[in-house]
């Protein structure tokens, strides 16, 4: 990940789940939607091997009874467990309001669970005088950690219930 950026949000947590499970339902981007109320959709321009590829993403960022619409496109890379390096999903935001913006998700044995950690470093907007301001007072924390904690706290809720006979969660 890249350091010295302006804006830094971290999003983290134990679930207490079987690395591979959280990872998996982290990794499946496009069944999001289908688990996250705040998810719009999610939809590949183009898809690789790996699970990775280039992914445009929407989600609603809620104020009470407000829902505002966000959107970026993004270049997906996944590491899967099994390697020699931690497993990890990478994300470098190429399209809206935070176009430059890197995102890293990672996964950690921790006893019976994971520890899943979200980090996202931007310099903000190219909008002179104004760019840092906006991305470090409120698209970090108001928008980016309100989006990435709903999401991580979802996928957890997932990954924690029992499993039901015959497949996965």
């Amino acid at each position: 990940m890249p350091i010295g950026r302006r804006m830094t949000t971290v999003d983290e947590r134990l679930v207490r789940a079987p690395l591979e499970r959280i990872f998996t339902l982290a990794a499946d981007v496009e069944r999001w939607p289908a688990l996250l109320s705040h998810y719009r959709f999610v939809r590949f321009t183009e898809r690789r091997s790996d699970g990775g590829g280039l992914v445009d993403m929407s989600a609603f960022r809620p104020f009470g009874v407000l829902q505002w619409p966000t959107w970026w496109r993004s270049r997906m890379r996944v590491r899967p467990p099994g390697g020699t390096a931690s497993p990890s999903i990478r994300f470098t935001h190429i399209g809206g309001v935070t176009k430059g913006m890197d995102v890293e998700w990672t996964f950690d044995r921790v006893g019976d669970g994971t520890h899943v950690r979200i980090v996202h470093v931007w310099d903000g907007p190219p909008v002179p005088a104004v760019g840092t301001a906006a991305a470090t007072m409120v698209i970090g924390p108001v928008f980016v950690h309100g989006i990435a904690s709903r999401t991580l706290a979802g996928l957890a809720a997932h990954a924690e219930r029992p499993l039901v006979s015959g497949g996965a969660s």
